[in-house]
């Protein structure tokens, strides 16, 4: 049995305003070739398959047809479980009519664990894989809010939550087996962010929970899993460096930071209960770059791609001890009559002259937490209480983060 892992499409993204719906439908239908060509059985998407909760009809409809498509490939099941940017009720809501394609959604946590539990069958109606598939767990799913919590406290519960969670589900999925008579392999679909996993600036990863995640290890899962299928990191890698346990990345960079690394989705295929998995590579659908240097530099890269005819989007950081104020209209002028797009440009020259008079900093260069801390600082705040207020503030931007702006 051959499995595809993939995750983390963030279908609608764009890049500093650039739509990117060719590039999209670009990667979906080579998926589908490649679900052709390598004769996949089953297909695992783990979460975050929209940038929004509120995806556009063209978002949509990329979505829906690559699920059509799909459904008459050789691919026997597909099982999609939503992420932090997606809405849980959107996923859920064409379930039912899903199912008849064989296409399985788990948008969120019912309150019943055994609404996780897919079993999936062969064309002679035998089980030949049973999945846990495992939604984003937000916080209000793992644990419960009580007067006088430390950070510790809240930490804590949402470790033992998660854990819990999984054991629970993994469980049930062991019991499943163990009915059948015979060594099934168990899949693990989830969405969340484990210690030591690998990030690039500007990937756009949120902390899904509140303070330290550091206790969530390798170890909260289930020795029953046999392949466990992570998203929501956009680097592709391993989890406690077993080969079993992965996070098969984005499949598009979702900007600029993302382009260094190769994305791939994780080809799984069993033999019995044990899992053989390789990288396919995925093909760059849309070339972007970042140029830095000085304007010589600069200029010469330009005019190299532009000779190749090349229609890349480029990110631009002037970073030389000579000003140009006029940086913008000469970027725009060697790019006249190319393909070539430039999506940001960062002179640095003029952008520190600017600070150094002003005395100030961007917000671009302060994330939401440091200016949640100069606030702490500008009022006064004791040092020992700052340590509440950033969790509480987190807590906040979380319950912003995962409200289902699609639910009633």
């Amino acid at each position: 049995m051959r499995l595809l892992h993939t995750s983390d499409w963030h279908i609608g993204k764009t890049i500093f305003g650039q739509k990117r719906y060719d590039e999209y439908e670009s990667f979906l239908l080579w998926l589908s070739d490649t679900i052709q060509e390598k004769k996949i059985d089953v297909l695992l998407v783990a979460g975050d398959i929209f940038d929004t909760s509120t995806p556009s009809n063209r978002a949509q409809e990329l979505y829906y047809k690559f699920l059509c498509r799909t459904a008459s490939s050789p691919c026997r099941h597909v099982v999609i479980t939503a992420g932090n940017h997606d809405s849980p009720t959107f996923l859920d809501a064409p379930r039912e009519l899903l199912r008849t394609l064989n296409v399985h959604v788990t948008g969120s946590v019912s309150g019943d664990p055994h609404d996780e539990i897919i079993t999936l069958k062969n064309k002679n109606g035998e089980v030949e894989l049973i999945v846990c598939a495992i939604p984003y767990l937000r916080d209000r799913d793992i644990r419960t809010v009580e007067n006088g919590e430390t950070v510790e406290d809240k930490e804590r519960k949402i470790s033992e939550g998660i854990s819990l969670h999984y054991k629970t589900v993994c469980s049930l999925a062991e019991q499943k087996r163990s009915q059948t008579g015979k060594d099934i392999p168990v899949v693990c679909m989830g969405h969340l962010f484990t210690a030591g996993g690998k990030t690039v600036n500007g990937d756009g990863v949120r902390e899904l929970y509140i303070g330290n995640l550091a206790h969530i290890t390798a170890s909260i899962f289930p020795e029953t899993i046999d392949y466990l299928a992570l998203g929501h990191l956009h680097v592709p890698q391993t989890v406690g460096r077993r080969e079993n346990m992965r996070y098969s990345g984005s499949p598009l960079p979702v900007g600029f930071s993302e382009t260094k690394h190769q994305k791939s989705v994780c080809m799984v295929e069993f033999s019995g209960k044990k899992p053989h998995v390789s990288l396919l590579n995925v093909p760059v659908f849309q070339h972007l770059e970042t140029v830095t240097g000085d304007w010589n530099h600069i200029q010469s890269r330009i005019l190299e791609l532009a000779a190749l005819n090349s229609n890349s989007w480029l990110e631009i950081n002037y970073e030389s001890n000579e000003i140009i104020s006029d940086l913008r209209e000469r970027l725009e002028n060697i790019i006249d009559n190319t393909d070539i797009k430039i999506l940001r440009i960062r002179n640095r020259p003029v952008y520190d002259q600017v600070l150094s008079e002003i005395e100030s900093e961007s917000l671009d260069d302060l994330s939401v937490h440091d200016v949640f801390k100069r606030c702490l600082e500008i009022n006064e705040i004791p040092p020992e209480q700052h340590d509440q207020l950033l969790s509480t503030y987190q807590e906040t931007l979380n319950s912003l983060y995962e409200e289902d702006k699609q639910a009633q």
